[in-house]
Order: structure tokens, then C-alpha cells, then sequence
């Protein structure tokens, strides 16, 4: 690829993250709580089934 094209590539780069950061917006105090819920429980599924897996592991393969 010639410099041109990076260039050309570069330049929609830049013009589609203008474009995502205009239509974005900060979430209301509702939307943030559901979005802490969610992350925070996610986290916590994830951390058992880690968890459980090395129980098992630990007591098939000691």
C-alpha cells in the first residue's frame, strides 16, 4: 500500500469516531446504576465458574 492510501484509510478513521462521539451521550442515573448491576453480576458469575473449576480440578487432579 502507497502512502495515500493510509492516508485516505486515516482520514475515515478519524471522521467515523467524530461521528460516534457526536451521537453519544452520558447516561442518566438509572441507565449508570443498570449498567453497574449488570457489570458487577457478570463479574461475580465469572468469578464462580473460575472458582468452581478449580475446585473440581483440585479434587479430580490433586
Amino acid at each position: 500500500m502507497n502512502l495515500s492510501s493510509y492516508w485516505i484509510r486515516f482520514k475515515s478513521f478519524i471522521n467515523e469516531s467524530i461521528r460516534v462521539l457526536r451521537i453519544t451521550r452520558k447516561p442518566s442515573r438509572e441507565e449508570f446504576k443498570t449498567i453497574v448491576k449488570v457489570s458487577g453480576l457478570g463479574m461475580i458469575i465469572i468469578g464462580l465458574i473460575g472458582f468452581i473449576i478449580t475446585m473440581v480440578k483440585q479434587l479430580l487432579f490433586p
